[in-house]
């Protein structure tokens, strides 16, 4: 199945009309949509007419931008005119955006076409998608399994084959679990580097520094494309920088140093997830990078000011918001809450010592990654669970608080992050590996990635093969 930017170049030279390439998505999205509940909102119509224009426009521009004609979906967190951006929650029902958020109005100015937006948990509290509004996502690996969350309805859309690409939100995993979970590939910018502005919940406050707006794609290349397009300043997001000078692309990844987690810093990990590490430290050796055994310091600390800011603030902001509507949160959202029942208080100055011991702790870890700028990771403790199994307790079968701990740790730090499928368990579920690198320098994670992606990853899930036979697609 072909990346965002293959199909780009067959619009280009005119093998395959935009037209015709929206209209084969949109006849997977109707076909798929009843067993995958990946959608909140298909807007068939507009993206006919932009397919149509497009085409018009094909004829007499020289020049065409990068995503020309491709069909896309947004997170419907994220504001899309038009179309119902509710977060998955009934707090929220009957919310249309008004206007586009600044990172949507470029994608559509680089060509892209907005087919729909894609589920969620609500308020994107929870690694399953699952609301009471618009209902259960399932992975299109196993749909009696979850393709993850929070961004759980645009990796399941991606993975199958019914957009291109997509964008997603992360503020402890949600790009990065819901790729490793479906076999996509997923980015977690540094913050500001795209801009989060009309995302929901808003990135601000405390959660500016952990909650980003990221790529998720089949390939590493359609990432670089995507965070190319949609970086750059806008005055609604605080942590919003001009990065137009950052240079990080331009050094030569087999001079770098590559830190892998070694087996006694992964705590309890599946074998499958250990095995799948080794491979793509495997893979960037035989590519001729220097790759060595770390463990890493202060990660732990980094879950625990992790789970204060966005466990026990974020249950203080969600039970304030649902002041008096509690009867209408979703089931998973009210267990949330329960587990989080903000008993005692946070104090004013237990957070502002927070806000201090995290800034101190990224500085104490990025001194070391003066010896490793990159640093090779799982996702998660194992591929994904099945429908229901996941919580924030210790006694759920998947408890988030450990199973997702490798993503947490660098939302708290505010690193770049992104995922490459690598393996599949012995159950045929993907799995995903992570690549960290230092603020700013998406392109060096980026380019860490290609190498293993040469070797391994994306590979379509038996319900995406199916589908494309029947229909005879080539794309």
């Amino acid at each position: 199945m072909m990346g965002a930017t293959e199909m780009a170049q067959l619009v280009r030279t005119k093998k395959v009309s935009p037209v015709e390439l929206v209209s084969a998505h949109l006849r997977r999205m109707e076909e798929l949509q009843p067993r995958l509940n990946a959608f909140v909102t298909v807007d068939a119509d507009g993206a006919l007419r932009q397919a149509a224009e497009a085409e018009a426009a094909l004829m007499r521009q020289p020049e065409l931008p990068p995503l020309f004609g491709i069909p896309i979906s947004i997170k419907s967190s994220i504001d899309v005119a038009g179309l119902r951006c509710e977060a998955g929650s009934r707090l929220r029902a009957g919310y249309v955006a008004a206007s586009d958020a600044p990172l949507v109005a470029r994608l559509k100015r680089a060509g892209a076409i907005v087919v729909g937006n894609s589920n969620t948990p609500e308020l994107l509290m929870a690694y399953e998608t699952d609301n009471i509004l618009t209902g259960r996502t399932c992975n299109p690996w196993d749909l009696q399994r979850t393709p993850g969350g929070s961004s759980g309805g645009e990796s399941a859309a991606i993975a199958a084959g019914c957009v291109a690409a997509g964008v997603g939100s992360d503020g402890g995993g949600s790009i990065r679990v819901p790729a490793h979970f479906t076999g996509i590939c997923g980015l977690k910018p540094t913050p500001g580097r795209i801009p989060g502005t009309q995302h929901f919940p808003a990135c601000v406050g405390p959660f500016a520094s952990m909650g980003v707006v990221g790529p998720m794609a089949r390939t590493i290349q359609d990432l670089r494309v995507l965070l190319s397009v949609m970086s750059g300043p806008d005055l609604g997001d605080p942590m919003s920088a001009n990065f137009a000078a950052v240079t990080a692309g331009q050094r030569d990844v087999r001079k770098l140093r590559i830190g892998c987690f070694s087996d006694d810093a992964l705590g309890t990990v599946s074998a499958e997830t250990r095995a799948a590490l080794h491979s793509a430290a495997g893979a960037l050796e035989r590519a001729g990078l220097s790759v060595e055994s770390v463990r890493p310091e202060g990660l732990e600390e980094a879950g625990e000011l992790w789970r204060t800011l966005f466990c026990e603030a974020g249950a203080m902001l969600v039970r304030s918001m649902a002041a008096g509507r509690e009867a209408e949160l979703s089931p998973m959202l009210a267990r949330f809450l329960a587990t989080f029942p903000g008993e005692p208080p946070i104090s004013a100055e237990r957070l502002l010592m927070t806000l201090f011991n995290r800034d101190l702790l990224r500085t104490r870890f990025l001194q070391q990654t003066e010896s490793w700028p990159v640093l090779l990771s799982p996702v998660a403790t194992g591929p994904a669970f099945r429908h229901g199994e996941g919580g924030w307790r210790a006694s759920d079968p998947v408890n988030y608080l450990d199973a997702m701990r490798f993503t947490q740790w660098f939302n708290l730090l505010g690193l770049p992050a992104v995922v490459v499928p690598v393996a599949k368990s012995n159950e045929a579920l993907p799995i995903g590996v992570q690549v960290i690198g230092r603020p700013y320098e998406e392109e060096v994670v980026l380019a860490v990635a290609a190498v293993i992606e040469n070797e391994f990853g994306y590979s379509p899930p038996p319900l995406a093969q199916q589908t494309k036979r029947a229909a005879g697609q080539e794309w």
